[in-house]
């Protein structure tokens, strides 16, 4: 097996990080050649856009940070140095204006991920970045010499002069990134804290006649809070529980709930247009013989979904349905017992990756002089709306304007 010498940077990893490290870093002259191990780049970024790429989001600047939770400090030099109003310059540049959506969240006008992918491929390209696709990361020789297995079963042997691992979180594993890093820089003496799933669906013990009858429909327009947290949005009624993102956004406060207690308890309210004392307002009155679903239908306009979620989550014989406030107070307030998150296989993102601890301030590995990491290999998490991509970018771009220093130096 001969061993490639190579004057330039490897990147582990085709996803938003590595292409936008490999963008700057060809950009500035250095020769880049970007391995993956599926067939084509930017999988997950595909699979992002399928309902709308969410590129970022138009937060003031506060606001936005703090959807980084504990990670905040860590990223905030990225996020200014490469910032919402950059990507979207970006986008724009390679010729997919974005527009702002009524949520704040910020869209490329075609929606689509793929337009962008393309365009932005095609960039690359042009600047002479290579790509060998189909090749899976085993990790460093005694020498620190990279490998990798091709799709022959051969392996391959190079030593860049800069190496950036990208190699993406756990989520979605069937897209490429399954979290295997973990152990080959364990080796290395490099720490890393466990997966956990993030904006994730959650999961309900619901009897066998409500995931039957309901699994596949939508509640619309209601709030979700756990904890002293709440968001609003729609969710979708599975068989195990529920999805959506009005549930994606709770999942830290979800998971610190199950974590500590082993159960979360997740409060739906059906009316949030409403307050408490008009939703008493609309109940009040007497029912003149209508079943219980039809005067709510009536009453509240709330949907057969929403209406049979009051039913199975409060119980059926539940006296608190003929007294008008406590109705009215269930309705506000329904209280839902969450068992657990949904696996990583279908999570949107996770929480856990690389320590910290075990990156420098430029994203380089303490212990391996040379290679840096970024995007979802860190252990950072974030609610979906544009934080995810927006975060992954500018770790991409700050690890490479590190890389850039260490090369000129």
């Amino acid at each position: 097996m001969q061993t490639e010498h190579f004057s330039g940077a490897a990147i582990i990893g085709g996803g938003p990080a590595g292409l936008m490290a490999a963008e700057i870093l060809s950009a500035a002259g250095v020769q880049v050649i970007v391995f993956d191990r599926m067939p084509s780049l930017g999988r997950k970024f595909l699979m992002a856009g399928r309902g709308g790429l969410n590129l970022t989001h138009t937060d003031k600047p506060g606001a936005f940070l703090a959807r980084y939770g504990a990670s905040a400090p860590r990223l905030e030099p990225m996020l200014r140095a490469f910032s919402p109003k950059a990507l979207r310059l970006w986008a724009e540049d390679l010729g997919q204006p974005t527009f702002v959506g009524t949520s704040g969240r910020v869209f490329p006008k075609a929606m689509k991920a793929s337009p962008l992918l393309r365009a932005w491929l095609k960039r690359l390209e042009a600047q002479g970045v290579q790509f060998r696709l189909r090749r899976d990361w085993l990790g460093w020789d005694e020498a620190g010499v990279l490998r990798f297995k091709d799709e022959s079963g051969g392996v391959e042997a190079i030593v860049p002069a800069m190496t950036l691992l990208a190699l993406g979180g756990a989520s979605w594993p069937r897209l490429g990134a399954d979290g295997s890093w973990q152990s080959i820089l364990a080796e290395a003496g490099v720490a890393s804290a466990p997966f956990s799933a993030s904006n994730a669906g959650v999961r309900v013990a619901w009897s066998d006649y409500f995931a039957q009858r309901f699994a596949g429909q939508p509640l619309k327009s209601v709030a979700f809070s756990c904890g002293e947290h709440s968001s609003r949005g729609e969710a979708m009624i599975t068989s195990h529980g529920l999805e959506g993102g009005g549930i994606y956004a709770l999942s830290q406060a979800i998971r610190s709930q199950l974590d500590a207690k082993g159960r979360a308890n997740l409060r739906i309210d059906l009316r949030p247009d409403h307050s408490l004392a008009q939703t008493i307002e609309r109940l009040s009155g007497p029912r003149a013989g209508k079943s219980f679903t039809t005067y709510l239908r009536q009453r509240l306009r709330l949907s057969p979904a929403a209406i049979n979620l009051l039913i199975e989550a409060a119980g059926k014989d539940n006296p608190a349905f003929t007294d008008t406030e406590q109705l009215a107070g269930l309705i506000k307030a329904l209280p839902v017992r969450i068992t657990g998150l949904m696996g990583l296989e279908r999570a949107i993102s996770a929480a856990g990756g690389l320590s910290w601890s075990a990156l420098d301030e430029g994203l380089m590995l303490r212990a391996k002089p040379g290679a840096y990491a970024a995007g979802e290999m860190l252990d950072w998490d974030a609610p979906t709306g544009g934080y995810l991509l927006q975060a992954c970018f500018s770790s991409g771009a700050w690890a490479a304007q590190a890389m850039l220093k260490g090369l000129r130096s």
